[in-house]
């Protein structure tokens, strides 16, 4: 990933975090037939040295036989974004030497992905994304809900991922680049239409 000294985030408390606030990340291989990419809900486990990331996906998903060859796979996931103008900016009113340009936190991740097929494992796995994304609900659903037939039969027809992260980076381009007037001005660009969440990791992030 294109890193500039100023938009690159190496905190490992930050780059967690957006992972389990974004967890569909795009998992990426290159198998016999060329690159792969599909968008897979992950859970992360703070374990090994920078985080180990689990999913699951269909069986009949053919990036699975790539899974099982690979020596390393990537996957990227995308916090928050939004466009800039240059009508934000007062340097447009200065010298107007200004063009728009786009704010985004991203992190990637790769490792050696290793497939698995153990039916604990998975039942674990749907169970632990299930009460993740359910938790918070007045009434949450669980897996134990559906009937144990369905649910057996679910868990045939996929197959889990394990991927230790060898390497992750993590890039918050949120305006630190520009002069503190025009850091102002995206900031209240961003509070004005509707995007306080941008809004606010320009004020944190956008420092000098």
């Amino acid at each position: 990933m294109y890193q500039p000294p100023h938009f690159k985030e190496d905190a490992r408390d930050a780059q967690h975090g957006l992972i389990r606030a974004y967890p569909l990340g795009l998992l990426i291989t290159a198998g016999p037939e060329g690159l792969t990419a599909n968008p897979i809900p992950f859970l992360l486990d703070a374990g090994g040295e920078h985080g180990i990331l689990r999913a699951h996906l269909a069986r009949a998903n053919p990036q699975g036989r790539d899974l099982s060859a690979v020596a390393e796979c990537l996957v990227v996931f995308q916090g928050p974004q939004g466009y800039v103008t240059p009508s934000w900016y007062a340097s447009k009113q200065i010298h107007g030497r200004v063009v728009p340009t786009w704010n985004y936190a991203t992190v990637h991740a790769w490792g050696r992905p290793r497939v698995i097929e153990d039916a604990a494992w998975l039942r674990r796995q749907i169970a632990d994304l299930t009460a993740l994304r359910e938790g918070a609900r007045p009434e949450p659903w669980a897996v134990s809900d559906a009937p144990e037939p369905f649910v057996a039969a679910q868990v045939q027809a996929l197959i889990g991922v394990e991927i230790p992260i060898t390497r992750i980076e993590g890039k918050w381009k949120m305006s630190q680049n520009r002069p503190e007037p025009d850091r102002a001005g995206v900031i209240a660009g961003f509070r004005a239409a509707g995007e306080a969440g941008l809004a606010e990791l320009v004020a944190e992030r956008g420092q000098p």
